[in-house]
């Protein structure tokens, strides 16, 4: 189903069809257009009221169609504007305000639409609405303007206009007027006047003028410019002699008609020379060329209509043809006269042969080239396309001038059609491997093991640029896109090139000491077997590095033992010995027995193989007559650690008598029973343990088939395999021993599980495009042009993968160009002089005989290589400059001077020197006169030899040393090389040669030297590191006594030079450059007392009574060295080197009991002190009784002691405490890295003493500091820099300013003491010095007029090669032969070389030159531009030489021309001071211009003072204040209305008294006239000019009054008497300034 819709606006008939079989038609006659439209229509009931409809609203109803209804609002107005009731106005005349319409349905809308046209320009509004003043006059910046357009309805299928009310049911109508700006109107602007010209005549009157130019034009309504010239008479004191003619007469030409051919039948009448003789001539002096113009129109016409099928010529032939011009005689006052009174006896040039004037002629346009601008870009800038054509004629004669040959113009200057821009993005390589030896100074370069090094080093990588295609997808950091030149992506900073990473070095640990010996065991308790065992002993790792290569040292070593026994019985004493039957004798120990593990731990007595220990130990209880014996004492350290064939170890303990037996008591054991010996330590000196190699490679594991085994994370690895180690057993300074020395169950892992490194391909980006090759063609014998692509390895091989291609590089030949083709000029033979016809010539005044200057021409035609015919076209392109086609020629007359030819140049002596050829005068002309004139007719000529000797000349300064390059051909293409960039050592530096010859002009420098260069080895100084001392000697350590540091040094030794690496900063506290700081530990005694046993108690007795009581006993004490075992008198050292202070006791009083008496045991040890040592706590020792006494007489001694806990004496406190850090340890291969610092832990007593760290663990001190941690030592990382960029193009083609630059950039800044960047980033390499030729114009000459002495004329300029060194400005200009310039012949067709100019005959009213073009200068709002595109103009003034030629003046002209970079100018009055009430007024320009113009005319400041009424009383005058006043001496006398009455003498004025005049001007002294005008203009007048008292009068008199009110009020309250009390105060003491030392102050 569709519809369509006719639509017949003649009738005004609106339908829609149906096409369902049926039609059905709507009439919208009635509905649109019948109905007579009411708007705003009043109906007048009588002069004051009236009704007003408002516009009709939309269609509505129910259903589209004609069933709509519209309605509108009426109103009753009164006739000034305001509503009132529907009462006042009449009924019978109310418009409707309902109506039928067609409601129009939603897809009706789609058929129609409204179209607007372009806004029209801005027109001004002149009046307002209710004024009738212009408002140019009031206008300040801008006017309200109006801008209009059309708008039409229009159908959507065909643009058909229609009803514009059809459009309206749909949308409101656009508007059609819209509010504008206008600027002001602006007014010319002209400049000021110049000076006055000298006087027309030397004697008598004349005249003089002045001028000025226009500045700018009129605009938008602005007044129009002035008269550009002022013309005023002038007269000399000399008179003019009497019989001097009154008029001067002059040969005045006209211009030359166009050349036409001799043929041409009305030559005769068109050329023909006519005399005016008239009295009177209205003709203007000025030539009109409609000749020439509709001759060249002809050309141009004949040009279009050729233009359809052009068909090339084959050559170029030139006719000849003649002009003519006019000549008359012309008086001064601007008539004609006789032309004899002009030419006296010669008769004027009144023709000339010419060439035929031939247009320029040009191909068709090529085709468009494609757009420049192919895909959307952010910038939103249009792209452009060329086109051209070629010239297939070139100008002849002032034809028409070739147009433009190539035409550029924007296209897809929207763009949204077109794809997104790709993007470039920069990409990079995989990281190269880790380098250490870029950070090794040159001093540790040689000394390093460069097969060792690790830890901290740098990583490079390769950065590319990379097209991609959409900014939305998704880029996998593997992308491989095809690499494209790096330029596209210099607006991205390019990913980091260089990056910090580390070799693992081996592992390296710290540990703990050795533990003691353990008990022998079984290797495996839970299975135990066989009668060997081990005995181990451990240590712990502290802390570990983080590196893989490698693990620690072994942590547990053994010694083999026999009697295993993994479990023991332990047997405690519990109780005290019981007698069996008397209170002494035999008796019974119970003691308590438990089975315990090897670390003392209880187990079941199950675990325990042989039969337990009795629980009761037999013992005895001495009675009182018996021996005592004291208790054992601890077994001594065992004198060997081992036991070898010639040693063992052994240790021993002892007791002592304590009481001594009676006669019939039991007796002391022998001496040798109170000491035992046993055999320690009596293991072999064999220790084994285990050794680890380094785990092997990670290797695929047959056993598991996993083929990737899927992490937590989701991501999938490599398949699982294993790594593989070599355990075996080994004899500590021995050698490998049987597995079975060591123990099995401590046995360290063989294999372990790894993940197998992944198999990596080799990834290489396609290969980038091909270079482009040259898109012109080849000259012959050119070496052939060849193109090349790289690509770039992105990924290296490895692990079994892909290795990469050999070929990154890739060159070829470029496709076959074409060789440049190869035309010439044929130029035909010169034809004959041509001449002006004879029939031309007898028509004309002139001279009869043929003969005089003429023209000779040849034809050009162009050919191939073979010689074949051509296109001129070709030649034109291929074949270089084209050869002249006419020149002037000469028919001898008569009259002429005859000359032999020129003889043959004279021989060259060389260079520099000169040649000469001569020719003479033949015949009658040698006595001729004219003949004779050296300059007309020169007899010699003389030029210099041509020299082929050339001279070098040094030029500019020389190049930066330039290092050869080092790169191969696509060498920078592939996978990153590691070689060091060298930056030093031999290298070239440049300097360019100019090549002059003879005449001191530039020329090619090949002529000179092959590469146009002064090349000099130079050499570029290495950079030489800073250099340091040797490690000294360790310090030592920095505590006498626990942990300190201790510190080695490195000082200066050579400083850094030619940015080698600096040194490091000097450490202030250490006073060294560099220094490393280790924990040391100092034994606080190396030395320590050892004591023996205590010798028998030994009493002196006397008698025979018994040796009981006190006596003493001694024992030997010797100064050892800590740590050595064995009690020979070997090891004893000086006594001096112990600590004296902690000497034990060499004796002491010692007691044996007697018989009966109480025996005590020896005290036990002091129990602890509370940990904190409070002074109110004590300590307790015991002892029990072991023999109690006799009789109870003799009790024992006391069992307890107890003494007060006394800090630092009894009792002591401890605490942990740590040394310094260590500096930051590497492993010993390591520059830089991850690394670990050190420091000791010291238990302290409270008295300052260090002792073992075990005493702060008995005290339970948790040790929370931390001992280990790592660190980082900062790489010097030395300046790493990009490859020199290739060398680019040449700053200038020509001359001695071209440069060629290349640059690198910084990849990674220096750190630390890495080597600083240098700071040579961009260097510069002269080129060679080429000469640059340019054509030159030269001014134009003075206008010249042939043959006569005014008229029209022709002024013309030169076009000159020159060579200059590049900067033309500055360097001197040396004209050279045109053919290095190019084609002067097609130069000069693209120039203006004539120009018709006039010069004008005395008498003659006429133009000046045109003036400079003025400024650029915008149309400015408040300062702002109003446009983008400024104006400039020029004008020529009219010169009026006499008065009586007025009439016939020119008017002047004057012309603008759109210019870029204007400035706004702003405009503003300006005054100079006042003299004699008048003043100077003149408009100025903002840049300093002084102009007319430009200003407000209603702003413009008053130049005369006028008094108001005038000042006509004698002595008076005007004065500045525009008051009148009275002359010196003189005093005004005032009238009552404030006006000057009369002047009166100044009584009194020599003795300076007052005068008795009430005036105000009468009390001042007389001064100076000017000082009594300041005065009179600042005198406070009370009347007005007018004669009404003035304002102030009654502001000062309120003022005074209440003044006086103020000052009565005052004085009564301060004058008031105050009331007097019954107690008059003391007097007061006066208060003074110094004190005088009362002590009342």
């Amino acid at each position: 189903m569709g519809w369509t819709m006719t639509l017949k606006d003649d009738f005004g008939v609106i339908a829609w069809t149906r096409q369902a079989g049926s039609y059905l038609s709507l009439f919208l006659l009635l509905s649109l257009f019948s109905i007579s439209v009411r708007l705003d229509n009043v109906y007048p009931r009588d002069h004051h009221f009236s009704w007003k409809a408002g516009q009709w609203g939309q269609c509505t109803g129910e259903e589209c169609g004609s069933g709509g209804v519209q309605t509108r609002t009426i109103w009753c107005i009164h006739m000034e504007g305001w509503t009132t009731h529907h009462s006042h106005c009449h009924h019978m005349e109310k418009p409707e305000s309902q109506r039928q319409c067609f409601k129009v349905c939603d897809w009706h809308q789609d058929l129609f639409e409204w179209e607007a046209s372009e806004w029209g320009s801005c027109v001004l509004v002149p009046f307002f609405s209710n004024e009738l003043k212009l408002r140019a006059t009031e206008c300040i910046t801008a006017q309200h303007g109006i801008q209009r357009r059309k708008v039409y309805c229009v159908r959507t299928s065909n643009r058909t206009t229609v009803s514009s009310r059809i459009c309206e049911f749909f949308s409101q109508k656009p508007p059609v007027e819209q509010a504008c700006l206008v600027p002001c109107p602006q007014d010319c602007v002209v400049s000021d006047f110049n000076s006055w010209s000298s006087c027309s005549k030397t004697c008598g009157a004349g005249l003089q003028h002045r001028t000025r130019h226009v500045l700018a034009t009129s605009m938008y309504g602005g007044a129009n410019c002035p008269n550009l010239t002022e013309t005023r008479t002038c007269s000399s004191h000399v008179d003019c002699p009497a019989g001097e003619d009154e008029y001067q007469y002059s040969l005045k030409v006209g211009a030359w008609s166009e050349c036409r051919m001799p043929h041409h039948k009305d030559a005769l009448l068109s050329g023909r020379t006519t005399v005016d003789f008239s009295t009177m001539s209205n003709e203007n002096n000025t030539a009109t060329l409609h000749t020439l113009a509709s001759h060249q129109h002809f050309h141009h016409t004949h040009h279009h209509l050729a233009h359809a099928h052009i068909k090339y010529p084959a050559s170029w032939e030139l006719e000849v043809g003649y002009q003519t011009r006019h000549v008359r005689c012309t008086r001064s006052d601007g008539k004609n006269a006789m032309l004899s009174l002009c030419t006296k006896d010669k008769s004027p040039l009144t023709f000339q042969t010419c060439v035929i004037p031939k247009d320029c002629q040009t191909s068709d346009w090529s085709s468009w080239s494609p757009c420049s601008k192919t895909c959307r870009s952010t910038d939103l800038s249009p792209g452009y396309r060329l086109r051209s054509r070629i010239m297939t004629q070139i100008t002849v004669g002032g034809g028409k001038r070739c147009p433009a040959l190539e035409e550029k113009e924007a296209c897809n200057i929207i763009g949204d059609l077109l794809p997104n821009c790709p993007r470039y993005v920069w990409r990079t390589t995989d990281w190269g491997e880790c380098r250490i030896l870029p950070l090794l100074s040159q001093q540790n370069r040689r000394l390093a093991n460069i097969s060792l090094l690790c830890g901290g080093g740098i990583q490079t990588r390769k950065t590319y640029c990379v097209q991609v295609p959409d900014a939305s997808a998704p880029h996998h950091r593997k992308e491989v896109s095809r690499p494209v030149n790096a330029r596209l992506c210099d607006g991205e900073e390019p990913p980091l090139a260089v990056q910090h990473c580390s070799i693992p070095c081996q592992h390296y640990c710290l540990l703990t000491g050795w533990s003691p010996w353990g008990a022998c065991l079984y290797d495996s308790c839970e299975e135990p077997h066989g009668k060997k065992g081990f005995r181990q002993r451990r240590r712990e790792v502290l802390w570990e590095s983080s590196g893989t290569l490698g693990t620690c040292p072994h942590l547990t070593e053994f010694i083999p033992c026999d009697d295993p026994a993994c479990y023991l019985w332990q047997v405690q004493q519990e109780g005290r010995c019981i007698p069996t039957k008397n209170s002494c004798g035999p008796g019974t120990a119970i003691q308590n027995v438990t089975c315990v593990n090897a670390k003392g731990e209880d187990v079941p007595d199950a675990y325990c193989v042989e039969g337990p220990p009795l629980a009761e130990e037999a013992c005895e209880v001495p009675c009182s007559a018996d021996c005592v014996v004291g208790p054992w004492s601890s077994w001594s350290t065992c004198s060997h650690s081992c036991a070898s064939k010639t040693a063992e170890g052994r240790q021993s303990r002892t007791r002592t008598v304590l009481a001594i037996p009676q006669k019939d008591g039991k007796a002391c054991p022998a001496g040798p029973a109170l000491e035992q010996w046993r055999v320690c330590n009596d293991h072999p000196c064999v220790v084994f343990h285990w050794e680890a190699s380094a785990w092997g490679p990670c290797i695929e594991d047959t056993s598991m088939a996993l083929s990737g085994t899927s992490l937590q994370n989701g991501t999938i690895t490599c398949a699982v395999g294993v790594q593989i180690r070599k355990v075996i057993c080994v004899k500590m300074n021995a050698g490998p021993v049987v597995n079975k020395r060591c123990s099995d169950s401590s046995r360290p892992e063989t294999v372990r599980p790894c993940l197998l490194p992944c198999k990596r391909d080799c990834i290489v980006t396609p290969f980038s495009e091909w270079t482009t090759c040259p898109s012109t063609c080849l000259p012959e014998n050119a070496t052939a042009a060849t193109q090349s692509r790289y690509r770039t390895i992105i990924q290296r091989a490895a692990n079994g993968g892909q290795e990469c291609p050999d070929t990154l590089y890739e060159e070829r030949e470029c496709e076959s160009l074409r060789v440049c083709p190869v035309y010439r000029w044929r130029t035909h033979k010169w034809s004959s002089c041509s001449l002006v016809p004879e029939s031309v010539r007898r028509g004309l005044s002139g001279p009869g005989e043929t003969c005089g200057k003429g023209l000779e021409t040849r034809g050009v035609s162009c050919v191939g290589q073979s010689g074949e015919s051509a296109n001129m076209t070709e030649c034109l392109q291929w074949a270089g400059p084209l050869p002249p086609q006419i020149r002037e020629c000469r028919v001898a007359c008569k009259d002429d001077c005859t000359l032999t030819a020129w003889s043959k140049f004279s021989e060259c002596a060389g260079c520099g020197s000169s040649r000469i050829r001569k020719r003479s005068l033949a015949g009658r002309s040698k006595k001729k006169e004219t003949c004779l004139n050296k300059e007309l007719y020169p007899l010699e000529e003389t030029e210099t030899c041509p020299c082929d000797e050339f001279l070098s000349q040094p030029c500019g300064n020389w190049s930066a040393c330039i290092l050869p390059d080092p790169s191969v051909l696509g060498s920078s293409q592939g996978w990153m090389s590691h070689r060091e960039v060298k930056d030093c050592g031999q290298g070239l530096r440049y300097r360019a040669v100019a090549c002059i010859n003879q005449q001191e002009n530039l020329v090619s420098p090949a002529l000179c030297t092959e590469s146009g260069y002064i090349v000099e080895v130079c050499h570029i100084p290495c950079p030489i590191d800073c250099k340091l001392s040797d490690w000294s000697a360790w310090s030592p350590c920095s505590a006498s006594c626990g942990s300190g540091l201790k510190i080695r040094s490195k000082w200066l030794r050579e400083k850094a030079f030619n940015g080698g690496r600096p040194c490091p900063k000097l450490d202030l506290k250490n006073q060294a450059q560099v220094y490393e700081a280790l924990p040391c530990y100092s034994e606080c005694s190396q030395y320590e007392w050892r004591a023996e046993p205590w010798s028998i108690c030994t009493i002196n007795t006397v008698d025979d009574l018994p040796a009981c009581g006190e006596g003493v006993q001694s024992r030997k004490i010797r100064c050892v060295k800590k740590g050595t075992t064995g009690n020979g008198e070997d090891s004893t050292v000086e006594d001096s080197l112990c600590d004296q202070e902690e000497m034990p006791p060499r004796a002491q009083v010692c007691y044996l009991a007697c018989p009966n008496d109480c025996v005590m045991a020896p005290w036990g040890p002091w129990s602890n002190c509370p940990v904190q040592c409070d002074q109110d706590t004590s300590r307790n020792r015991s002892r029990h009784i072991l023999r109690p006494a006799a009789s109870d007489n003799s009790p024992c001694p006391e069992m307890v002691q107890s003494e007060s806990c006394v800090l630092n004496s009894t009792c002591f406190t401890y605490q942990y405490r740590v040394s310094d850090w260590s500096t930051c340890q590497l492993s010993e291969n390591a520059i830089c890295g991850q690394g670990s610092r050190f420091r000791l832990l010291d238990c302290i007593r409270s008295d300052g003493k260090v002792t073992e760290v075990q005493k702060c663990e008995q005290f339970g001190l948790i040790n929370k500091w931390i001992l280990t941690e790592s660190c980082v030592v900062n790489c010097p990382v030395s300046c790493v820099l990009s490859e020199w960029s290739p060398w680019a193009e040449c700053s200038h083609s020509c001359g001695s300013q071209g440069q060629s630059v290349r640059s690198r950039r910084i990849l990674q800044d220096a750190q630390e003491e890495g080597r600083p960047c240098p700071n040579q980033l961009i260097q510069t390499k002269p080129c060679p010095i080429r000469p640059c030729y340019m054509w030159v114009l030269s001014d134009w000459s003075p206008c010249t007029v042939a043959g006569a002495a005014c008229g029209e004329g022709l002024r013309r300029r030169n076009l000159s090669c020159i060579v200059h060194w590049g900067n033309w400005h500055e360097s001197p200009r040396q004209p050279v032969k045109e053919e290095l310039c190019g084609d002067v012949l097609r130069q000069r067709i693209q120039q203006e070389m004539e120009q018709p100019c006039f010069v004008p005959c005395p008498g003659d009213c006429h133009l000046t030159e045109w003036s400079s073009w003025s400024s650029c200068q915008l149309t400015c709002l408040e300062g702002r531009s109003f446009e983008t595109t400024g104006r400039q103009a020029r004008s020529r003034a009219v010169i009026i030489q006499d008065m009586e030629n007025q009439d016939s003046c020119p008017h002047q002209v004057f012309e603008t021309q759109p210019c870029k970079g204007g400035k706004c100018h702003s405009y503003q009055w300006r005054t100079g001071g006042w003299s004699n009430n008048e003043r100077t007024v003149w408009c100025q320009r903002s840049d300093g211009v002084n102009v007319t113009g430009g200003c407000f005319p209603q702003k413009r400041p008053t130049t005369l003072r006028h008094c108001h009424p005038p000042c006509t009383k004698p002595f008076s005058h005007c004065t500045p204040s525009g008051v009148c006043g009275c002359e010196k001496g003189y005093t005004e006398v005032m009238t009552t209305h404030g006006f000057l009455d009369y002047c009166t003498r100044t009584p009194g004025l020599d003795n300076n008294k007052k005068a008795d005049v009430k005036t105000n001007s009468g009390r001042l002294k007389p001064g100076p006239s000017k000082a009594k005008d300041r005065y009179n203009e600042w005198t406070l007048r009370p009347v007005g000019p007018d004669g009404r008292v003035k304002l102030w009068v009654y502001a000062v008199t309120a003022v005074g009054f209440i003044l006086i009110l103020f000052i009565i009020a005052l004085s009564f309250l301060v004058c008031k008497p105050s009331k007097t009390t019954k107690t008059s105060p003391p007097p007061q003491k006066p208060l003074t300034l110094a004190y005088d030392g009362d002590m009342d102050m």
